[in-house]
């Protein structure tokens, strides 16, 4: 774990913060910069996405709501992984969330937000939960921002509620896997992540190991970084971090088994 922080710590300027949660130990293994407030761009979706199922299990909605007419953003890449929807007027709730989550789709999600009562009430509701985290429809607004332990722990909520209701929580979960934020250097199965970036900034939440062996769940947030659009030395170094991350994993599973 030292290596991952050795690397964050040589981001060519800006801050950072990270939080790894061992599934293992049942316990928060790594918390750098908690209290970092971050923009959340496209990763905003898990925090709509999250005020859906609270609907859902208060009995508001269901996932078989009909969202129409539906949107789809031609700059992302639903074409690609739902080349079956495009012709679609209207989807069922739950194959709408699963799409906003794969495709980080923004006209998809203004839909969802529609259904369920417009954006006053979908941040009335997450904020109940967690204060500090605002969504809107615009992903590079700076207003759609939250602490970074506090997306930390919806995610975590979101793993739980999979984990112990799976049916309610499946399109989420579905979304993330199919997106396509892939770690080169990893298998794709390994790490299945939500991501955000703006030029300044970038956060990455999500899950790396297998699911069925003791996964990490993490969140890695870096903001006032070099201008990504023209400086690739964050990425690159974040990158190298999510992969020594897996390391670290690999060698609790290996631990494990021995």
């Amino acid at each position: 774990m030292q290596n991952v922080l050795n690397v964050l710590r040589n981001l060519p300027e800006g801050e950072y913060g990270l939080l790894v949660f061992s599934q293992l130990k049942q316990e928060m293994i790594q918390s750098i910069n908690p209290d970092l407030e971050i923009p959340l761009a496209s990763a905003a979706k898990l925090a709509i996405a999250f005020c859906v199922v609270k609907f859902i299990e208060e009995g508001r909605y269901t996932w078989n709501e009909k969202v129409s007419p539906m949107r789809f953003d031609p700059r992302e890449d639903s074409q690609e992984l739902y080349p079956h929807f495009q012709q679609r007027s209207s989807l069922l709730l739950r194959e709408a969330v699963e799409m906003m989550i794969a495709c980080h789709d923004r006209f998809v999600a203004q839909c969802v937000v529609n259904v369920v009562g417009g954006w006053e009430v979908v941040n009335a509701t997450l904020q109940k939960y967690y204060p500090t985290i605002h969504v809107n429809d615009d992903p590079r607004d700076g207003q759609n921002k939250g602490q970074l332990s506090e997306v930390f722990e919806l995610f975590q909520t979101i793993m739980r509620g999979y984990t112990e209701t799976p049916e309610l929580w499946v399109p989420i979960i579905n979304g993330l896997v199919r997106q396509q934020d892939k770690i080169e250097a990893l298998p794709a199965h390994i790490i299945n992540q939500m991501t955000g970036g703006l030029n300044h900034a970038v956060i990455n939440i999500g899950v790396i190991g297998e699911f069925s062996k003791h996964p990490f769940l993490f969140a890695l947030g870096a903001r006032n970084l070099p201008n990504r659009a023209t400086n690739t030395d964050a990425d690159e170094s974040i990158q190298e971090a999510l992969q020594l991350l897996y390391d670290a994993y690999a060698s609790q599973e290996t631990l494990l088994i021995n």
